[in-house]
This record gives structure tokens, C-alpha cells and sequence, in this order.
């Protein structure tokens, strides 16, 4: 090969692995930025704490409550006991029991236990999948939960839509796991999700009759123009005895009226 050729061939080769190279860069680059979005802005990840500063309060509301699972870890419940929210005693506790048609979660039992045992009101709450059936997912969660009298209703907590289905199929089978546990515990089972998810996916008459807990942050306003029961305002929260960030809820309502939606 000759000192001209050579040198063309050196020169096509830099320009390849410079082209490789800045493909490379743009590849982590969007990895990157796709991962920083899924994980703190958007609305199912732990979102953008440091542009939204310490949690809002909302005004008005006196019953507060919170919302564990194995996030939290273990929890230190002697301190938790005299917990405050905004000024306001801790009242009640809704703790993951299960996921989907296997997946119980770790500390569900010791969480569900001593929530009782501290004098707080508990629930216990499902996170939907949609990769379970509808009815096996009711049985398990009815097979490894044991709500009792003075206890909170069951909750389903919906957040997500399924790409192979309409929007018919996938109220039917919510529907389908609301009946079931309904039938378990003889009361209405509680729908959480987050406001949008509400209008878009669950805006029809059927799912008013449940009462609702909806995730709205950073904001002092609920804009769900609904009735709704518990209003989950803030995922930044902080308190004595847990280790890192906890959800922070409010009910609308009197400390009566929420021992009247108990299991009687």
C-alpha cells in the first residue's frame, strides 16, 4: 500500500471511530436522560425532590395519615407513636400487603402488626398488575390479609394501563377484584390512584361509588373535582422513626367519619 493510500485509510478510520464514538456518547446521553426522567420527574417515579424543595400542607385538613411499605424498611414504631404532621397527631397507617398474584411484601406483617399495637387506624393495600389475572389477584390478596373490625378498607391501588387492552376490558377486570374483596370484607374496597389516571381511565359512574385516594403532589389544592376520601399530597415527607422519604395523606373529613368507613 502506498503513503497516499495508507494515509486515506487512517484518515476513514478516524472518521469511523469518531462516528462510533459520538453515536456512543448520545447513546448513554439518552440513557441517561430517559433514566433521570423515569426515576425523579415522572409521575410514577420518585420525582424531581430538589425542584419542589420541602413538602406543601395542605390547609383545612386535621386527620393525617401516611402510607408504608418495604421502601421504609423497618420502621421504629416507639417513635413513630408520637409522630407529627403539620402539627397534627398521626391517625392511620395503609401498608402494602401485596402485589399482583405472588409478591407479598416483606414487612406487610410486622408493619400491619404493630400499626394496631401503636394505636394507629391501618389499612392494607394491593398494587395492581397488569400481567395477573383479575380474580387471582383478589384471592391473594384476600388469602394473605386479615382485616379485622375498626380496620380501614381494603384498597386497590391502580396506576398503570395495559397496552393490550381497551379501556372496557381493563375496567372489567378492576371491577372483577372489587367485587371479590367486597365480598370478603362486606364493604366497599377503596381506589387509590392519582387524579389523572382517575379521569382518564376510571371517569365513568361504576367507580364513584368507592371511595377514592387520590395522589395529587406539590400542590396546596386538590384538583380532582370529585368526592374523594384521602388526599396523598406529598412522597417527601418525614418523620421520627422512619429512616427516609414517606408518603403523607390527609382524609377529608372528621376523625368520626373515618372510624365510620371502617369494617363494621
Amino acid at each position: 500500500m502506498t503513503k497516499k493510500k495508507k494515509h486515506k485509510q487512517i484518515k476513514k478510520n478516524h472518521s469511523w471511530l469518531g462516528l462510533k464514538g459520538g453515536l456512543i456518547v448520545a447513546l448513554i446521553a439518552g440513557l441517561y436522560v430517559w433514566g433521570f426522567y423515569a426515576f425523579f420527574v415522572s409521575p410514577t417515579g420518585f420525582r424531581w425532590r430538589a425542584l419542589f424543595g420541602d413538602p406543601k400542607y395542605p390547609n383545612g385538613y386535621e386527620i393525617r395519615g401516611i402510607d408504608i411499605s418495604h421502601y421504609q424498611e423497618k420502621i421504629d414504631w416507639r417513635k413513630l407513636q408520637f409522630a407529627r404532621i403539620d402539627n397534627c397527631p398521626l391517625r392511620f397507617v395503609l401498608i402494602k400487603a401485596t402485589e399482583g398474584s405472588s409478591r407479598i411484601d416483606p414487612y406487610f406483617k410486622n408493619n400491619f402488626y404493630n400499626a394496631r399495637e401503636y394505636g394507629f387506624k391501618r389499612g392494607a393495600y394491593h398494587f395492581w398488575s397488569n400481567i395477573s389475572s383479575a380474580k387471582s389477584q383478589a384471592n391473594f390478596f384476600i388469602k394473605n390479609t386479615n382485616l379485622t373490625k375498626g380496620d380501614l378498607p381494603p384498597v386497590l391501588d391502580v396506576e398503570t394501563f395495559p397496552k393490550n387492552k381497551d379501556i372496557e376490558d381493563f375496567q372489567r377486570d378492576l371491577l372483577t377484584w372489587l367485587h371479590a374483596v367486597e365480598d370478603r370484607y362486606h364493604c366497599k374496597p377503596i381506589i387509590y390512584t392519582n387524579y389523572k389516571f382517575k379521569q382518564q381511565y376510571l371517569n365513568t359512574p361504576v367507580f364513584n361509588q368507592y371511595p377514592l385516594w387520590i395522589a395529587h403532589y406539590y400542590t396546596e389544592e386538590m384538583q380532582y373535582d370529585g368526592e374523594w376520601k384521602f388526599w396523598q399530597h406529598t412522597d417527601i415527607g418525614r418523620l421520627p422513626g422512619i429512616k427516609g422519604y414517606v408518603d403523607f395523606n390527609v382524609y377529608n373529613g372528621s376523625f368520626y367519619d373515618l372510624e365510620r368507613l371502617c369494617i363494621k
